[in-house]
């Protein structure tokens, strides 16, 4: 077997857990391929007895890898399906960051995480992801993101008007701050912060969530995923700021943008334990009123 790690780059005090890893994986027999930000000169993993080989960019990453480890937050993850792209290498989150809906696994997971993966005891889930087209260049070659697309106004500006459409149909002219097309995925992140419903992985669908929205009968509408979604922009300003989960760029507002499903979907390991359900309950803390 053999497998890749991803991190942004941990703490110190979390390094005794990537050890961990890295030793459960070495009683394994399995190759490791860590990223580059892992291995610094610095870097406690010197401190092992143990080869690794390193990885810096995605075409590092091909079809003789076996899974991805994924060690941070959800942004961290985020990161991970970048570099996976559409190679269909499944990704295992352990969180080393806050909330963690994506990062379900916690660090004390990791022996049993490990266990899984060499026994083939795990699932996966495939997750959709969008796709972004634009009059001009955007996000480089990753125009696609897990989580969202949003629409934002300038940090100083008034709000903006943008003009929704379904597959050229129009929609609404939303007088807001901003809008986000949501994945299954992402709807429990930026859109359930802005009231936002959420949706089942599996559900097929892309929510549109206005972001303080200045009509007060303005609420999130559940659109089918084989809808492309295409904005035009107005406002006092010449510029707006679009977002691909984590990423940015500052765009004109005479630029055309539509956003439809990607054409690949990534993998994410599931260990039989977890559900959807599961990880609500404990990230939200539903069902630990004393009143139950």
């Amino acid at each position: 077997m053999k497998v890749a790690i991803y991190s942004r780059g941990i703490e110190a005090e979390q390094e005794v857990q990537l050890l961990t890893l890295l030793e459960e994986l070495k009683r394994y027999h399995v190759k490791v391929c860590l990223h580059k930000s892992l291995a610094g000169p610095r870097s406690a993993v010197h401190m092992l007895p143990t080869d690794f080989s390193i990885f810096s960019k995605h075409e590092d990453l091909d079809d003789s890898f076996d899974c991805v480890i994924s060690l941070g937050g959800d942004g961290t993850m985020l990161d991970t399906a970048t570099l996976v792209r559409n190679k269909n290498i499944p990704i295992l989150g352990i969180n080393f960051g806050r909330l963690g809906f994506l990062a379900s696994l916690g660090k004390e997971d990791v022996s049993a995480a490990v266990e899984a993966l060499i026994n083939g005891t795990y699932g996966t889930e495939k997750r959709t992801l969008l796709h972004l087209d634009a009059s001009i260049p955007l996000f480089g070659d990753t125009p696609f993101g897990l989580n969202e697309f949003a629409i934002h106004k300038r940090e100083f500006s008034p709000m903006i008007k943008i003009h929704t459409y379904l597959n050229g149909e129009f929609l609404n002219s939303y007088w807001a701050d901003g809008l986000i097309v949501s994945t299954p995925t992402g709807s429990t992140g930026y859109n359930m912060s802005c009231n936002g419903p959420i949706v089942f992985p599996d559900s097929g669908s892309f929510v549109i969530t206005p972001v303080a929205p200045h009509n007060l009968n303005v609420r999130s509408i559940i659109v089918p995923d084989d809808n492309i979604v295409s904005f035009e922009v107005e406002g006092r300003t010449d510029d707006f700021i679009c977002m691909m989960d984590a990423r940015r760029e500052i765009v004109e507002k005479d630029v055309q943008l539509a956003v439809k499903k990607e054409d690949f979907t990534v993998k994410l390991v599931a260990l039989n334990e977890n559900s959807f359900l599961g990880t609500l309950r404990e990230k939200l803390t539903w069902g630990l009123d004393k009143r139950n």
